[in-house]
């Protein structure tokens, strides 16, 4: 009798553990791109990049669902939830008001959001600390510069995007207080011609450096680069975008949405999933700049780039995330 109970009890824990692989192997996760949908080569592109991590590594079933236009954004999520996908991500702030009535409508779907934050038992959210990788990257145009100007495009004029301007400004004016910084935004995050018409703006009001933060608009800022010839340069955001133009990109600050979406949803995968609001800066590797700095600029600009990283990291350096901040660190 005791044989046969032992034997009944190995037949239940072989039986739940091809459960649990079963299981793990059927787990699904969905990602609605915001309206720069995927080929961006910067936000959209980051986060797919963390999916395919996660498929290559367990297996998992990923799925993209482009977004065309905002209106798409309630409808895209809504039909993931509904196909019973695990985990559902919403990529973009823009995407914070749909994902909250989703959310809402869906209890028992799971929902990772980037760049924003709903507080709700279902949703983990992801934001960085943008301002301080735009720091760096300003650090290195303010040292740059020939002309003195350098320029700033950004995609939509909103508070996100704000903290990549401010911190890019105070990474330029530490460096070079009398350099002068050409504010632009696009309006849009999907159009290229418009960030290349911009771009051509600033380079003919002076600038010789320009960084975007503006989605698949920079795909046209750093084309402009190309086109206007060896003297003119652009610096990339949220992914490495260097091979757009090898020799006209200096770097790219990484904003690395492909490590929330893949740390996030690994939890999931594992079964330590929470709800709740994760922040990545310096300190968590959650921003820097990309690796072709070292082709760009020789090593002892990159020390005092490394010097100002280790100052922000230690809480020696504040870098300013809004207008106002950045106004108070140097008085105009």
């Amino acid at each position: 009798m005791k044989k046969l109970l032992v034997l009944m009890l190995t037949v239940v824990c072989l039986l739940s553990l091809s459960v649990m692989v079963l299981a793990k192997d059927e787990i699904k996760i969905g990602m609605v791109t915001d309206v720069g949908g995927l080929g961006d080569q910067s936000f959209n592109d980051a986060a797919y990049r963390g999916l395919k991590w996660l498929e290559e590594e367990f297996g998992v079933k990923v799925t993209v669902v482009e977004s065309a236009m905002m209106t798409d954004y309630v409808v895209n999520l809504s039909s993931l939830a509904e196909q019973g996908y695990d985990l559902v991500w919403a990529i973009g702030f823009l995407m914070q008001d749909a994902l909250a009535e989703v959310a809402e409508l869906y209890p028992d779907t799971r929902f990772g959001l980037i760049d924003s934050v709903v507080d709700a038992p279902n949703v983990a959210s992801v934001t960085f600390k943008e301002h301080e990788g735009s720091f760096l990257v300003g650090v290195l145009a303010g040292l740059k510069t020939k002309t003195n100007k350098v320029g700033f495009i950004g995609g939509m004029d909103f508070p996100l995007i704000h903290k990549f301007e401010a911190g890019f400004i105070a990474g330029v004016k530490t460096v070079n207080p009398d350099a002068e910084v050409i504010v632009g935004y696009t309006g849009v995050f999907d159009d290229p011609n418009k960030g290349k018409e911009l771009a051509l703006t600033q380079y003919s009001q002076g600038a010789d450096i320009i960084y975007h933060a503006s989605g698949a608009c920079g795909i046209g800022v750093i084309k402009a680069a190309e086109e206007k010839g060896p003297e003119y340069f652009a610096i990339g955001v949220d992914s490495p975008q260097f091979h757009l133009a090898p020799d006209s990109v200096l770097t790219s600050m990484l904003k690395r949405v492909d490590v929330g979406v893949y740390t996030v949803s690994k939890a999931l995968i594992k079964g330590e999933w929470k709800a709740g609001h994760i922040v990545l800066g310096l300190a968590e590797n959650g921003v820097g700049y990309s690796e072709h700095a070292k082709k760009m600029f020789d090593k002892d600009t990159l020390d005092i780039v490394e010097g100002y990283k280790m100052q922000i990291i230690a809480g020696e350096i504040k870098v300013p995330s809004t207008r106002e901040e950045l106004k108070e660190m140097f008085g105009n």
